[in-house]
């Protein structure tokens, strides 16, 4: 547990102070404070996903606990755990798994509300959320999502996240038996919660070159993990993206200006649709 208090606490103090640019690197201090005080950015926190309407809410059993989900996509098709950012289920997750269940040849999505209702408005809540996660009772709510889907009409399911939702879907792979693809975005499970040379299941894995969250998501923490990755024999990939920092998947509206107020300002494209590109191929070719 102290390896994965340790790894929230170094993706908040990048999120929290870092940029990927030389004037950053020149005035770390100054950016710092300027950055932490524009941090309380409410206002894009509430504005709803445009695909909320979209969504149904159920409920979901496992252990002595139930937890919300929220599906969308098409109906007896496979199916996709789509996991969070540490900020919670918010607009930008939501905007993900839409994208995903509108994707060739079509998708179901669940995503499992692991933070039981509660969203970080900011980097210090995000950073306190997610230290308070019981990460193992978090790979509970996504076995027991994969079993919701499966139980549901979707023959085969996947698991996708993103920054900590992408160290969970790594350990997924690793820890949730009837996972049949993952694909991680930035970010990869402490050891104390899962070795990804033990992974069942085909995982792929993207990664911005840029990105200086050191041991979570940065090119060291992908280099490693493709070497683990070759160790437990499963199909797998590892992209590293030149030019693109953390969460360079985040392309709505209000994910730019969040990324741009914590200094993050790289945008590519180019790069964007090829990792759709390589997602929409991975989990058709182990969905189907």
């Amino acid at each position: 547990m102290a390896g994965i208090v340790r790894a929230s606490r170094i993706l908040a103090q990048s999120l929290a102070s870092s940029s990927y640019s030389t004037s950053f690197i020149n005035n770390c201090r100054r950016r710092t404070l300027l950055a932490s005080s524009s941090l309380s950015f409410v206002k894009p926190f509430q504005i709803r996903s445009m695909a909320d309407s979209a969504f149904k809410k159920v409920q979901i059993q496992r252990d002595d606990t139930t937890f919300d989900a929220y599906i969308t996509g098409k109906e007896n098709a496979p199916g996709i755990v789509v996991l969070q950012e540490w900020w919670g289920v918010d607009f930008e997750v939501k905007n993900h798994a839409t994208k995903i269940s509108e994707l060739e040849p079509g998708y179901k999505t669940l995503i499992p509300d692991l933070y039981r209702g509660k969203v970080g408005l900011d980097v210090a809540e995000a950073q306190h959320l997610m230290e308070g996660l019981d990460w193992k009772g978090a790979v509970k709510d996504i076995e027991a999502s994969v079993n919701w889907l499966k139980a549901n009409g979707c023959k085969k399911v996947g698991v996708t996240g993103y920054c900590m939702g992408g160290a969970l879907a790594i350990a997924s792979a690793v820890l949730v038996p009837d996972v049949d693809a993952v694909v991680s975005f930035y970010g990869v499970p402490s050891p104390d919660l899962a070795d990804p040379a033990q992974a069942r299941a085909p995982v792929q894995a993207h990664f911005g070159e840029l990105d200086n969250f050191v041991g979570f998501s940065d090119v060291t923490a992908a280099k490693a993990l493709d070497e683990k990755l070759k160790a437990s024999g499963v199909p797998y990939e590892v992209q590293v993206y030149p030019g693109c920092g953390h969460a360079f998947m985040n392309r709505s509206p209000e994910g730019i200006e969040r990324r741009k107020k914590m200094g993050l300002h790289d945008e590519n494209e180019a790069a964007v649709e090829l990792a759709w590109s390589r997602f929409q191929s991975w989990m058709s070719r182990f969905l189907s």
